[in-house]
């Protein structure tokens, strides 16, 4: 008696929707072929970097739904029999992790030219950040960098980290600038037996020593490259057994003011 009555529209909207449609928006699709067949899943788009990277680690802030498509856009679901012929499991979950690592992320050429000049920009930050003309000591902008990245036509590797190439910036702009890694000022208090030995070794690692002080232990304060600097603190760890020490006075060793070219 109390039974509500469906609407007619709603009872058409039913018929006409099928069960096997999902409709979602504001998606990034990660594809991958299998087995003859294609297979999407939907994700959300600033997340599948970072599972990548290994900075995102739970599915459901990744994934939209752990649905396996064969087209997300018209939200056409995988078939069971097709997913364990392409991937041998029906388990959704597992399939999309799989996807999500190897298979490879759809974007628009717009999105892709703006990511690639996002991370252009990023490469040249990092490059200023850490680098200086090594005559002035006078760190470079930004925008000069860029400009001098473009005239070395370097271009941008999307599955590399901006870290990695701002390294690999640097050795190829020394071809063409004066450029280097802005050098670490550090102190070292080393035990008066260890200490001369030690400093032997520790010399090749050494750009500037800028004072030495030889009292009751032996105190050196130098310039080094950043990239020497783990290997400097596990020298001085090990040799001395924990009885040396090491401090950082300054990450850069920058004069004040930009660096321009004329």
């Amino acid at each position: 008696a109390g039974a509500v009555q469906a609407s007619p529209s709603a009872t058409i909207m039913s018929i006409f929707t099928p069960t096997n449609q999902i409709r979602l928006t504001n998606v990034a699709v990660v594809r991958i072929r299998r087995a003859g067949k294609r297979f999407e899943i939907a994700c959300y788009r600033n997340k599948v970097m970072g599972w990548r990277s290994g900075s995102e680690k739970d599915l459901d802030e990744v994934l939209q739904t752990n649905t396996v498509f064969v087209n997300v856009s018209k939200g056409q679901v995988a078939k069971k029999e097709d997913l364990v012929k392409a991937f041998g499991t029906d388990d959704q979950t597992e399939i999309c992790k799989t996807i999500l690592s190897k298979g490879e992320l759809q974007v628009s050429d717009k999105e892709r030219h703006s990511q690639l000049e996002q991370m252009f920009r990023d490469i040249a930050t990092i490059v200023a950040d850490k680098c200086v003309n090594p005559e002035t000591k006078r760190p470079y902008t930004v925008i000069l960098i860029e400009r001098a990245m473009k005239d070395i036509h370097y271009s941008v590797k999307p599955g590399k980290s901006t870290k990695q190439q701002a390294l690999e910036v640097i050795k190829q702009l020394k071809a063409t600038m004066q450029i280097e890694r802005a050098h670490m000022r550090l102190r070292f208090i080393l035990p008066p037996k260890e200490g001369k030995r030690l400093k032997e070794k520790l010399k090749p690692l050494i750009k500037v020593i800028e004072s030495e002080d030889f009292d009751e232990q032996l105190e050196i304060v130098c310039l080094v490259d950043p990239g020497c600097f783990r290997e400097i603190d596990e020298l001085i760890r090990c040799e001395t057994k924990g009885k040396g020490s090491l401090e950082v006075l300054s990450l850069k060793d920058v004069e004040e003011g930009d660096e321009r070219l004329e």
